[in-house]
């Protein structure tokens, strides 16, 4: 969905990026007080195109590409659009791979867009289309970094806000037929039909789905293939971790339905992804805290409790800080025998954690491995940390060296992670699969970032022996696992840099280099006295979206020190401002235009063939003027810019700070490659292996569509790709449905340059 996180739950007393800033002493460059600019890549005009990188979390170990020289971009920017429809370059096609509910084997019917089904979704393909990748298959059924013509396809599916399309007359609340999940009343939820919280909770999670070309060389996927597969809301998951803490580890995780806590059940709301050198997905659990509830009149089993749930937006008792939105799931008629509604409801009625599912919250957060070529069971993997997870971006595997994952926690004043393995790499566990999980996931080190004001940065252990930790009056640990299972709380208590929504992560192969979206801020969370040199921004947006804070978002960037993984000090700068490209010189310090402004960033990608940076955005600020799109910039190197003095003021309160910056790109080096259907987030990128074909997701187009009311129709904000002309046109009219589209040329040559 549209993320626009305005519950800020980071009350911790660590620093803003800003405040950073403001201790900087760099070079000013005078500014008008109010900023709405952007920097970031401007001297990259002049520098070599670099070699491919591996983005997205996508680390599988196929030698670099060759280096292509100075090739530029080589298609025609497109303009901003309204329009509900996949807009493209000249000579640029696509076409829908899948879409929303389309069925993964022949036994159930075709998806009929009306809400009409009676099955329960288990293999039909989710909603929410977010993060991706493709994995390649050998005639043995192992995974392969080389292309053979057979592939499946593995992606997330991230939220239910749109749920009330997949019911013939929306979700139904206390009896009473189309609401949408926003207007449930969270303390009086009715009873809900069984069928409607099924599909629901089931088109949660992974598709995994056989793609390859068509007799006509068109992709499509492949129905009734051995590979596809469906993981859910309700699929059976292991709980793994280090094995000094497992038996801690499982103690959070006791319920009803497992009293040992060794398994769990589900995986929600799964958005950027990660692909390992071994060849398995990572689903990244993020937005998960707001699917429980709990009876008015209930309280938390003890302070602890209350303390953890509040951290990450768990659903509490009414009259408490935290009241997140419940979907209902536990308002069934139906007393199922295995509690798959039941399990929904937080609170403790049992005498012990045995008896009911307090602890079901603890089960959800992590980073979950997948092997998208067996049918076996995913696993938690604990050590990665619990949080809103955005992405898993695996670093350069350096034989004989750990390896690094580096991951963005999705909310305001939220931080970036890193987990170095205790195991160095060995090419010899490529297709290990979830073995080779268990040897680099379950053991190692947790990191939080911490951004200095020098342009320097420190990776800050989080271990119970440390301190700050140890010492931490907010939430008292209680060992190691503790830490892991309530790593907001640790980060917090090291001292890691709040920033703006850090999403998406991607690693350029070309320098081993780490770039994070931080998608957005509101004044709220990102005040003129809370800015920092990593998040430098508090302006006052004026168009006809108007809005506060740092809402047009930004990308950074870090190298390692010595480009080790298991370094714990980095170097930053700002890649790129979003900005509006009628802002002036004076603040649209990126020199954006027409052909490149943008707002929110979100998705990243690097292009192992080309070696493009693709940005994709999520947009709410901006949309007055273009829907969401997709851009494309070529990469340079941290510190290849310059410094700024960013002067704030909003509020009537100001404040300058310093930040570092890469150099502006110009059309050039960042154009505007594509714009999704109207209320659509583009996110989720892949490609094939020669290039030749990219896979984009189009996320939750009509998001702002209204319930339905009194009636049985929609007044549609958008009805894609239903409503696409000619061959675009994908599947029955009428409602809108999130979909994957594959981008290929019309000449067949390689994408974007």
């Amino acid at each position: 969905m549209s993320h626009d996180h305005d519950e800020n739950l980071n009350d911790s007393p660590n620093e803003h990026f800003q405040e950073v800033l403001e201790r900087g002493t760099l070079t000013p460059l005078t500014r008008r007080n109010l900023i709405r600019g952007g920097v970031g890549l401007a001297a990259l005009s002049s520098l070599p195109f670099l070699a491919a990188c591996g983005g997205g979390g996508d680390a599988a170990p196929a030698p670099a590409p060759a280096a292509p020289g100075n090739r530029a971009l080589g298609f025609t920017a497109i303009d901003k659009s309204l329009l509900d429809d996949v807009v493209l370059p000249p000579g640029y096609t696509y076409r829908v791979v899948h879409a929303t509910g389309d069925r993964l084997v022949s036994s159930i019917p075709a998806y009929s867009n009306t809400g009409a089904e009676t099955d329960e979704w288990t293999m039909r393909v989710g909603d929410h289309h977010d993060g991706m990748d493709i994995f390649y298959v050998t005639s043995g059924g192992q995974f392969t970094t080389t292309d053979t013509g057979r592939a499946v396809l593995v992606m997330n599916h991230e939220s239910s806000a749109d749920a009330h399309f997949f019911h013939p007359n929306g979700q139904t609340s206390g009896g009473v037929a189309g609401k949408k999940f926003s207007q449930f009343d969270s303390w009086d939820l009715g009873v809900r039909p069984e069928l409607e919280v099924l599909k629901e909770i089931n088109h949660h999670g992974v598709s995994v789905a056989e793609v390859g070309k068509n007799s006509s060389g068109q992709w499509e996927y492949k129905l009734d293939s051995l590979y596809n597969r469906r993981i859910t809301g309700q699929s059976p998951m292991r709980i793994a971790g280090p094995s000094a803490h497992i038996a801690d580890i499982r103690s959070f995780m006791v319920t009803a339905f497992d009293t040992t806590g060794a398994t769990s059940r589900g995986t929600l709301n799964n958005c950027g992804h990660g692909k390992t050198p071994w060849g398995t997905y990572l689903a990244c659990e993020e937005n998960w805290a707001a699917y429980f509830f709990m009876p008015n009149g209930s309280v938390d089993v003890d302070a602890r409790t209350k303390a953890s749930r509040q951290r990450y937006g768990v659903m509490r008792a009414p009259n408490t800080a935290v009241t997140a939105g419940s979907q209902g799931w536990s308002a069934t008629a139906t007393a199922a025998t295995d509690n798959r509604f039941g399990r929904w409801n937080v609170s403790a009625p049992g005498a012990t954690a045995a008896q009911d599912f307090r602890n079901e919250p603890n089960t959800f957060g992590y980073i979950v491995e997948i092997d998208p070529l067996t049918s076996g069971t995913p696993a938690k993997r604990v050590a990665l940390g619990r949080f809103a997870h955005e992405a898993a971006v695996c670093g350069l595997p350096v034989v004989g060296q750990p390896l690094a994952f580096y991951m963005g926690c999705d909310s305001r004043n939220e931080y970036i992670y890193k987990f170095v393995s205790t195991a160095v790499w060995s090419a010899a566990d490529v297709g290990g699969g979830m073995t080779a999980g268990d040897k680099y996931l379950n053991e190692g080190k947790l990191y939080a970032a911490k951004f200095n004001d020098t342009g320097t940065g420190e990776w800050l252990e989080l271990n119970i022996a440390n301190p700050l930790i140890a010492g931490y009056a907010t939430y008292v640990f209680a060992n190691q696992a503790d830490v892991l299972v309530n790593a907001r709380h640790a980060a917090d208590a090291v001292g890691a840099t709040k920033m703006d929504r850090p999403e998406w992560g991607a690693v350029n192969p070309a320098n081993g280099e780490v770039y994070f979206t931080m998608t957005n801020s509101n004044a709220a969370s990102r005040p003129v006295t809370g800015t920092n040199a990593a998040n430098p921004r508090s302006y006052a947006d004026s168009d006809g979206r108007a809005q506060t804070g740092n809402p047009n978002g930004h990308i950074i960037r870090f190298k390692e020190t010595a480009g080790a993984s298991n370094a714990t000090t980095f170097n930053w700068d700002i890649f790129l401002f979003g900005a509006e490209e009628d802002a002036g010189a004076n603040i649209n310090l990126s020199g954006l235009t027409a052909k490149n402004d943008f707002s929110s960033p979100d998705g990243l990608w690097f292009s192992k063939v080309t070696g493009i940076c693709w940005i994709q955005t999520d947009d709410g600020a901006y949309t007055d003027q273009s829907n969401c799109m997709l851009l494309a910039a070529i990469p340079g190197t941290v510190g290849d810019g310059g410094a700024i003095t960013v002067n704030n003021s909003l509020g009537g309160v100001t404040g300058t700070q310093n930040t570092f910056l890469g150099a502006a790109l110009g059309e050039a080096r960042l154009r505007r490659f594509l714009v999704s259907p109207r209320g659509a987030e583009v996110t989720g990128i892949t490609e094939s292996a020669d290039g030749r074909a990219i896979f984009v997701n189009i996320q939750h187009p009509g998001e702002n569509t209204p319930a339905i009311g009194a009636g049985p129709s929609f007044t549609f904000q958008s009805q894609w790709p239903g409503n696409a002309g000619g061959a675009a046109a994908y599947g029955p009219a009428g409602r809108p449905r999130s979909a994957t589209i594959v981008i290929t040329r019309t000449d067949g040559g390689v994408i974007g340059v």
